[in-house]
């Protein structure tokens, strides 16, 4: 009998920023990083993004490459010392919609399987603390024990979609009595794919997508959480252009 499965992006849908930047702020509090890094590269597009004066996947995509840069030649002890950090201090900065659905669908016997942009080696920590049965996250790939720069990415739509296909076949999972989560242009495959597609907080891109899309609109939940309620709006709601 084949299973059902719910995905669940990490950033932005499970926790409450982004990892990525949190593991940055970490790495600048131990002195591992310059300063200096985020002073002169990342603040701009950080207050930016902070004044909602931009787009959040591209705050994202500018702060991953600077981040990247800052990462080459760190060693596997430095990684993991902020990383563990990271989840020591950060990970339960999670929204309680997603948290209950996690608990929610261990309960009910489903494969609860992280897809997530942040690197490896954080996601794992996540999906340890979570009891996900599964993860993947951007491979950053190491040799002689230190990072070389190279990432394989898995923050867009295309490289989740090999992944869920990936985890279809290890697991035998039923796409169309599935679940998925997630709340950016990244994401939208993932929800495509799925008989129960779910965006938390979703971007403006990301609900352009679902209320254009003629095979998952009807068929969507928006959930938007917000200081301690719950909101479920329709699928068909109208986004402002501000």
């Amino acid at each position: 009998m084949k299973k059902t499965a719910a995905f669940f992006d990490i950033d932005g849908t499970l926790y409450r920023d982004s990892l990525m930047v949190e593991h940055f702020k970490k790495l600048i509090r131990y002195e591992i990083v310059d300063e200096k890094v985020w002073l002169t590269n990342a603040r701009d597009t950080f207050v930016n993004w902070d004044k909602r004066q931009g787009n959040y996947d591209d705050y994202l995509f500018e702060v991953c490459d600077i981040y990247v840069e800052s990462l080459k030649g760190l060693d596997l002890c430095s990684i993991h010392f902020t990383s563990n950090q990271v989840i020591k201090l950060k990970s339960d900065r999670v929204y309680k919609y997603t948290r209950s659905q996690i608990k929610w669908h261990l309960d009910q016997g489903h494969i609860v399987i992280f897809i997530s942009g942040s690197p490896d080696f954080l996601v794992s920590k996540m999906a340890t603390k979570y009891n996900a049965t599964d993860f993947i996250g951007s491979t950053y790939v190491f040799e002689d024990g230190k990072f070389n720069g190279e990432v394989i990415p898995m923050w867009d739509s295309a490289s989740k979609n090999v992944a869920i296909n990936d985890f279809v076949e290890k697991y035998d999972i039923d796409l169309s009595k599935s679940y998925a989560y997630g709340d950016t242009n990244g994401d939208i495959n993932m929800l495509r794919r799925v008989g129960n597609p779910v965006a938390i907080n979703p971007t403006k891109e990301l609900l352009h997508q679902i209320s254009n899309d003629e095979n998952i609109k009807d068929i969507s939940k928006i959930i938007i959480e917000r200081k301690d309620l719950v909101y479920q709006l329709p699928a068909s709601v109208d986004v402002l252009d501000i």
